[in-house]
């Protein structure tokens, strides 16, 4: 009875709803995008062109690992425990993190899960790995040096004592803070101590050099106080690197020290901080660094600093991030370049202070103002080595508020994330401010591509898994604002195959004129058209429209040509984009901040702005063709309630637009349909618009009736009284009342304390009101092809769905697990159910009320690619052999760490089934071109265990080839110095004889 009573007031003479039921109510974990926390480690691999992103423990959930690779490639992995993660570090095949918990986790690439977990015996201090070694070196607390098999996955025999303690047995508190392995000769350790640094040979089993860092009196060090000044000090060192041949080291330290020093002798080379060189000398003056008269301007800490080299290793410079003085708004990262490194064997101490001491050039790699870069990540072309800093040609900085910046590498240029990295790092690059969603028709969407100049790619990693083709007809087309002014584009999905995956980008802060203040209030899209608007919190409204740039490449001046209240500013299109989202046109007046925006399929914009103030604006020409105010229609609202007491009070309160809905259908009391554009208001105040055709080929718009409802308006959705379906205005369905096309149409209306269904532009309709708790969001949505409910979000953390007409309560399931409830006034629920909610700060949770219960977020994605060829480490050059350098293969190195008895790797059983089969194949040719005139061929595990047994040998083999080396090379200089002896004698006796006539 009341769902007929309900029906006839409404004007819906069906039941909508008649094929849902409860059983049907089922959630689904769909999708999610973004990053769950803030972000704390960063790792890149370039054989595998995968980037790694770990996160912080927060309210939000547990530390996480985010692996991506090209494309829409993600896999999530998770720590042991609930903790933070601070260190990840690619190795091979496997991926390590260390976390708040002291763990160290080994993740499979191939597996895409953790296979071990150690915990050491004491605080890890500093992790280290090498793609070409089975072993990760963990620096522990107390100074100590351990080695984790990651193939035997358990703990190895080798450890390295205390070095320092050799040095200065009463020291106390020596962490290891830093390791490093030669960049060229695997067999010798970097280590550093807060005390000094350590160099560490793996075929001695001894520290060959030590350095410690000492700044006599009257040296100022990194800190300009004239005070500590007159003290003997030592800064602890924090970071410690090699240069990319292993000539010099380079360390850190706490008073913002960089100090290079002679890796084979052990001398100082060079003390610098970023603004001044030569500062552990006696009497050095310490610029100002900004600071005013009589003040001491300190500088940051060093976060972190990287020794990187182009493709020759000799041309070299140092990225470091911190260490700049601390009273300047700009904290950039600064690359100092240093060019080709002198020859060491022909060069003075001299020639080398000065070449570190005058870079060639020093590069800023910007930040956002007030911001810092505590972190960075460095994209290398394709080798690992070297620490990962080889031929960079990119960096990824993590700065202070948990945002990331790309840039270019060494000139620091921007480099948009849009078709670089995946669509979840947009989310943090910068932060998203709001989102949007555009139901885009499936075929608009295939031919929206944006063509942009762009360097090489930086993830193509990995391999998408197949998911199911659901080709939906209209694709959810994700808006998302960031806080530097851009909005990028792309289609979130159904949880489908996403057949368009490329992303679009608008910069707004170039469409408005401006590169501050551009705060983004609403975003819009055309399904139909793919044209966007763009509302600010300034008062302008900017709209872009898809084209190819006649302009690309060129910079033009904007020349302001304001006709019919809009300013044309296709001039101010990006010169990198040759085919996009391109802006169109502008509005812009001083009547506050927008509070509603929509763009209709049918070519009009509607605008509310906070001063109450409507503009509607038609795109063909483009031109303003109606501008009201809510004050204006005060008067002539009529009562859709009996509380009349509301209304006085809301006069007095201030009133915008918060809702615009555009439809096509027939009003109450006419016998045609017309283009209409609702409005709904923070009082609850709803207002009906007719587009009328004028005879010059314009349109129109003219007020139709208004009603006033209990409170503010959540949604708005106009259907079809007869099927449900919406009555959008489509441009079918307007070409179509040409011939006379009538649509018999009423609109949901739903407010936070209820909702109504009715005849606009003034009946009163059926209403339900909600008992306990405000809607926060609604939409009236289908389910396949059962029927259409109305779907909203509640402020007790559930998703409720109510027939239509009758509003009677069909099913309810609580989302306070999944979706954050104090964000779902910013969740959007979709035609088809879908709802996008936030679950974190920077996460965005997609799900769906009628499902099956399936979470289908888990990644069937591919991240190992066993294909990929890791490049040769780089070996020491001939001059540096035939000195008498001790080189050591990671072959070698094997032997010493994990020793005689430790079986076969799987890397090393895979390289030598490789090999059997090489030789096997080797040998089917040479029978193929005659009869082979040796013995029985043999077979492949017997070749395996000769292996062994010569891996085994091969220690004391390797002890006697370095003994005799070293003996041969220093026989060979005294041969070069008697040689050169002799040489000079008889040169002094030559002059001595030609004086006296001999």
């Amino acid at each position: 009875m009341a769902q007929f009573l309900r029906g006839k007031q409404a004007g819906v003479q069906h039941d909508l709803s008649s094929g849902l039921a409860p059983e049907l109510f089922a959630l689904d974990q769909v999708a999610r995008y973004g990053i769950n926390s803030q972000i704390s480690a960063l790792a890149y691999d370039p054989v595998q062109s995968l980037l790694a992103v770990a996160t912080n423990e927060s309210r939000y959930g547990s530390g996480q690992i985010y692996v991506f690779g090209g494309h829409r490639v993600s896999v999530v992995l998770s720590s042991p425990r609930k903790s933070s993660i601070s260190t990840l570090q690619f190795c091979a095949e496997k991926l390590l993190s260390l976390d708040s918990k002291n763990d160290v986790a080994v993740f499979s690439l191939d597996a895409k899960k953790m296979v071990a977990s150690y915990s050491p015996p004491s605080k890890v201090t500093a992790l280290l790995t090498d793609p070409t070694l089975d072993y990760a070196l963990i620096g522990l607390q107390n100074g100590d040096i351990i080695a984790y098999d990651l193939d035997r996955q358990a703990l190895a025999p080798f450890k390295i004592m205390n070095l320092w303690k050799e040095h200065d047995p009463r020291a106390r508190n020596l962490p290891v803070v830093a390791l490093a392995l030669h960049p060229r000769d695997i067999g010798t350790l970097l280590v550093g101590y807060p005390q000094g640094a350590v160099i560490y040979s793996f075929k001695q089993n001894k520290s060959l050099n030590n350095f410690r860092y000492e700044l006599q009196p009257g040296a100022p060090g990194g800190i300009p106080d004239p005070m500590s000044a007159r003290r003997l000090r030592t800064p602890q060192l924090v970071h410690a690197t090699w240069h990319p041949t292993g000539t010099f080291i380079l360390t850190g330290h706490d008073d913002s020290s960089l100090v290079i020093w002679d890796s084979k002798t052990g001398k100082l080379v060079l003390a610098r901080t970023l603004q001044d060189v030569n500062i552990d000398q006696s009497g050095k003056v310490l610029s100002s660094g900004g600071a005013q008269s009589g003040t001491i301007s300190l500088n940051a800490p060093l976060f972190r600093i990287a020794w990187c080299c182009k493709q020759n290793p000799d041309d070299t410079g140092i990225l470091i991030a911190g260490g700049g003085p601390m009273n300047t708004v700009e904290k950039s990262l600064r690359f100092l370049d240093f060019g080709q490194t002198p020859v060491y064997a022909t060069s003075s101490w001299q020639v080398l202070s000065d070449h570190f001491a005058k870079p060639k050039s020093q590069y800023r790699l910007s930040t956002p103002l007030n911001t810092e870069a505590v972190d960075f990540c460095i994209i290398p072309r394709n080798s690992p080595h070297n620490a990962g800093a080889s031929d960079p040609i990119a960096v990824v900085a993590l700065l202070t508020s948990g945002e990331l910046v790309t840039m270019s590498f060494p000139s620091g240029h921007p480099i948009t994330p849009t078709n670089k990295l995946h669509v979840s790092l947009s989310f943090v690059h910068p932060f998203v401010n709001l989102i949007s969603i555009a139901y885009v028709q499936r075929t608009r969407w295939l031919g929206m591509i944006e063509r942009r100049s762009q360097g090489p790619p930086i993830l193509v990693g990995g391999a998408g898994a197949t998911r199911p083709m659901k080709r939906y007809e209209d694709r959810n087309i994700l808006q998302t604002a960031h806080a530097d002014g851009t909005v990028r584009i792309w289609d979130a999905g159904h949880g489908d195959e996403i057949e368009n995956e490329a992303m679009l980008q608008v910069d707004v802060a170039r469409a408005v004129g401006r590169m501050d203040a551009v705060d983004i209030s609403h975003m819009s899209m055309s399904s139909a058209t793919g044209e966007l608007a763009v509302g600010l919190k300034t008062g302008e409204v900017a709209i872009f429209r898809h084209d190819r740039n006649h302009r690309f490449g060129q910079e033009i001046p904007h020349v302001h040509q304001n006709e019919f209240g809009l300013d044309d500013i296709r001039d101010r299109a990006d010169s990198t984009v040759k085919e996009g989202l391109l802006p169109l046109t502008l509005f812009s007046q001083p009547r506050g901040p927008v509070t509603a925006l929509r763009i209709s399929d049918v070519g009009f914009v509607v605008a509310g702005f906070e001063d109450g103030g409507i503009t509607v604006i038609d795109l063909r020409g483009p031109a303003v063709i109606h501008e009201a105010n809510l004050k204006d229609f005060a008067k002539a609202a009529s009562r859709g309630s009996i509380r009349r007491s509301t209304s006085n009070h809301n006069q007095s309160r201030p009133e915008w637009v918060v809702v615009v809905e555009f439809a096509v259908m027939s009003l109450e009391g006419e016998e045609y349909s017309s283009i209409l554009f609702f409005i709904g208001t923070n009082l609850g105040q709803f207002i009906t618009f007719k587009l009328l055709p004028m005879p010059n080929g314009g349109y129109s718009a003219q007020l139709a009736g208004t009603i006033s409802l209990d409170d503010k308006v959540v949604s708005i959705s106009p259907i079809s009284a007869d099927t449900g379906g919406p009555a959008s205005a489509s441009p079918d369905t307007v070409a179509s009342l040409r011939n006379g096309f009538r649509l018999n149409g009423v609109v949901v209306v739903t407010t936070q304390t209820g909702v109504r269904i009715f005849k606009p532009a003034g009946a009163k309709g059926a209403g339900k009101t909600w008992n306990d708790f405000l809607c926060d969001s609604a939409r009236v949505v289908r389910y396949e092809d059962r029927g259409y409910a109305l779907a909203g979000l509640f402020g007790d953390g559930s998703v409720k769905t109510y027939s239509i007409p009758s509003l009677k309560e069909i099913a309810s399931t609580r989302l306070s697990d999944t979706l954050d409830t104090r964000r779902f006034s910013d969740a959007i629920i979709t035609p088809t159910g879908d709802i996008f909610g936030w679950i974190g700060p920077s996460e965005l949770g997609v799900v769906n009320p009628w499902g099956s219960g399936q979470d289908t977020t888990l990644s069937l994605d591919k991240l190992y690619n066993k294909e990929a060829i890791l490049p040769p480490r780089p070996t020491i050059s001939n001059i540096q052999w035939i000195s008498g350098t001790q080189y050591v293969t990671p072959s070698d190195l094997d032997i010493l760490i994990g020793g005689p008895d430790r079986p076969s790797s799987k890397r090393m059983v895979e390289q030598m089934r490789s090999e059997e089969q090489q030789r096997r194949a080797a040998g089917r040719s040479a029978d193929a071109a005659g009869p082979s005139s040796g013995g029985q061929e043999e077979g492949y595990w017997a070749y395996m265990q000769r292996q062994v047994q010569e891996r085994t040998e091969r220690l004391n083999i390797m002890g006697d080839s370095m003994d005799r080396l070293e003996e041969q090379s220093s026989n060979w200089s005294d041969d070069v110095g008697k040689f050169v002896s002799q040489q000079k004698r008889k040169a002094v006796m030559g002059i001595i004889g030609s004086k006296f006539g001999f």
